[in-house]
């Protein structure tokens, strides 16, 4: 009889259990065992000595059919994964696996043309190659800092080909599949080399050929969002991350991990280089890598096309023209001005605002009674084209009230605007034009992305409106002019974040107009713009921003000059939400009383939005400058802690957004 350590589908923290056997397995092997009244995927981690309770042991059952087992060095680094995360590692195995199929359909595998680039390289592309393949082969992390068009793409596709002259794989990482498309065609124009896609869109068939084709020999690229990076790669030699400061890069449920602090440590334990490429670094990969050999800067545009020029309007509407601009609201009227110009010229334009639907809510203009979701603690959004009142956080909708329920009065005002309001607005004052929206409401199948991108690209649409959708890494040639609207949100969001985000967005956004030949120009409208933001955004000063926000993080102590992990207490019940948290704060404040010192407890509160589908959600957030301390903490406390019934935890490390 032989004893195993086995990786066991469960969420308890305490995943990994024993079972006998009487046949040898080895480590990486997949099998289903006995847990409880059901059998489970498990993942064989080592032989092990005979426990006391030999005679409660439960036995193998068989192996896992559909998939014999994980390579050793997959496994070490889902192991990894899952330790830092404070998460399961048999639960974050069964995650990662593609769904179990009876007759997978054939799938075919695309290669490339390999054509060459219709262009040469600039000098810093050049030197920024050079740099990067000169690592190849070895572990380095490289930041790429390019402006907004300045040929990133370009670099990575060098890249590949060096990659795969040595008989070596690439993966490419994207934050959304709305930037698939482009960069599929791209890469299987100019790469001589299988070409594999990997996203949530793609059908299970497809998932479980992917891995099947990274595990061989034979050079391929792989383009795939952040779930991707958990294939069992075999041959990988380079890893690109695009737009590594965007947030999809962080999963929020299930392991909450961030795909570039992972990408880091796969490319440091395979020995090979990891590239992050952004307009628009976060603040942590700036400090960590701006003053060393392998921060790369790239100033310019390719045929010195100059950046777009920025201006800020002030949206805020005088008394005395109150009025005159109601048919033009949420529009200024230089906005509108400058949009009839463009498409005047035969140009197109983009029109963002980071909000759905056609109003943000809904309140009776007698009693000022307002709509809320009753699952969440939210206001409804009012959507004009199904005439109904939505939670963004739920499926809960209504109809939109015909009167007041409290008060019976018949006018209820909308307030706030969101894509919906903005495109009915332009077709109003463009009748004759084609307005097009490109958000998750109007865009809901990656065919349908496909279809609003192609019909932009050959001007069926003039004005195209969208969300931050827009924002990420499209290069659309006949764009010269964006509008941005409802920025000040996001700049008021109590996140010691807000202030980079907004940068980022704004700066990403400003990179769409004007890539090919004629300069671009970007219209903010903005309630403040007095904010001293603009000004860095308008002189393209991410010197000076990133120095003024780097100082103010470091005085109060926020990441990067610290480390944070969130802990959030989950209920259906309100009470048992606080009293469970506030048990847990007092936990954690005991250990760190004895045996913690270097860390800092914050909370406990409520989450900003406490109430979520109808779960009550109270948070705590621990925050210190020893990585060690603060992973230790928290491991102490899973053990401290007993969840009552009806409460769930969650421990998010190094949290994005403080929810």
């Amino acid at each position: 009889m032989n004893f195993f350590k086995v990786a066991v589908n469960t969420p308890f923290n305490n995943s990994e259990l024993t079972y006998s056997s009487d046949d040898t397995w080895k480590r990486g092997d997949l099998v289903l065992v006995p847990l409880s009244k059901r059998k489970t995927l498990g993942c064989i981690l080592e032989n092990c000595s005979p426990p006391p309770d030999v005679k409660n042991i439960k036995s193998i059952d068989s192996s896992y059919e559909e998939l014999s087992s994980l390579h050793e060095d997959h496994l070490d680094f889902l192991q990894w994964v899952a330790s830092y995360y404070q998460y399961p590692l048999g639960q974050h195995i069964a995650d990662i696996l593609p769904r179990s199929l009876k007759r997978p359909r054939d799938i075919l595998v695309e290669t490339g043309e390999g054509e060459d680039l219709p262009y040469s390289l600039t000098s810093e592309q050049v030197e920024a190659t050079n740099k990067i393949k000169a690592a190849l082969g070895r572990f380095e992390r490289f930041l790429l800092h390019g402006v907004t068009g300045s040929g990133k793409t370009t670099i990575y596709l060098e890249t590949f080909r060096e990659v795969a002259k040595k008989g070596q794989s690439g993966l490419f990482l994207i934050p959304e599949i709305n930037l698939t498309p482009q960069f599929i065609e791209t890469f299987k124009k100019h790469l001589k080399m299988k070409v594999l896609t990997y996203h949530s869109s793609i059908s299970n068939s497809e998932k479980l050929k992917v891995f099947e084709e990274v595990q061989k020999d034979e050079p391929y690229i792989l383009i795939g969002v952040r779930s991707s990076i958990f294939l069992p790669f075999k041959n990988l030699g380079v890893l690109v991350l695009d737009e590594e400061h965007d947030g999809s890069f962080k999963q929020e449920d299930r392991c909450p991990y961030h795909t570039r602090d992972i990408g880091i440590k796969l490319a440091s334990m395979r020995g090979f280089p990891i590239i992050l490429g952004s307009a628009t670094p976060t603040l942590e990969s700036l400090r960590a890598l701006k003053n060393t050999e392998s921060y790369i800067r790239l100033k310019k545009r390719p045929k010195e096309i100059a950046m777009p020029i920025i201006e800020v309007i002030d949206a805020r509407t005088p008394n005395e023209k109150k009025g005159q601009e109601d048919n033009l609201w949420p529009f200024t009227e230089q906005a509108i001005k400058e949009l009839k110009e463009k498409l005047e010229a035969n140009e197109q334009a983009l029109v963002f605002v980071n909000r759905l639907g056609f109003a943000s809510y809904v309140q009776c203009r007698s009693c000022g009674r307002d709509f809320h979701c009753l699952n969440c603690s939210t206001s409804l959004k009012y959507f004009k084209k199904t005439h109904s009142l939505n939670c963004q956080f739920c499926d809960f909708k209504m109809p939109y009230p015909e009167s007041c329920p409290d008060c019976g009065n018949l006018k209820l005002l909308q307030k706030g605007f969101g894509t919906e309001k903005l495109a009915e607005v332009l077709r109003e004052v463009f009748p004759d034009r084609k307005i097009g929206r490109f958000d998750r409401d109007a865009v809901k199948t990656f065919n349908e992305l496909k279809d609003v991108l192609k019909d932009f690209e050959e001007q069926k649409i003039d004005i195209l409106v969208g969300t931050q959708m827009l924002s990420k890494g499209h290069n659309f040639k006949k764009v010269n002019l964006v509008v941005l609207l409802g920025i000040d949100g996001q700049l008021n969001f109590p996140d010691f974040r807000s202030n980079e985000k907004a940068y980022q967005l704004i700066m990403q956004t400003a990179g769409r107009p004007g890539r090919t030949s004629t300069q671009g120009k970007v219209l903010i409208q903005s309630l403040y713009p007095e904010n001293k933001i603009f000004d860095y955004i308008k002189d393209y000063n991410d010197e000076e921003f990133f120095d003024e926000e780097i100082t103010i993080r470091e005085s109060l102590t926020y990441p990067p000059f610290s480390r944070m992990t969130a802990i959030y207490i989950n209920s259906r019940f309100q009470e048992k939400a606080i009293n469970e948290c506030q048990k847990a704060a007092g936990i954690l404040q005991s250990l760190i009383n004895q045996h913690f010192s270097e860390v800092d407890l914050l909370g406990p509160r409520p989450g900003i939005i406490e109430k979520r589908a109808n779960n009550f959600t109270w948070t705590i957030l621990l925050r210190s400058q020893d990585i060690g301390q603060l992973h230790q903490l928290v491991s102490n406390f899973k053990r401290h802690f007993k969840l009552i019934s009806g409460v769930s935890l969650k421990v998010d490390v190094d949290p994005q957004t403080l929810s």
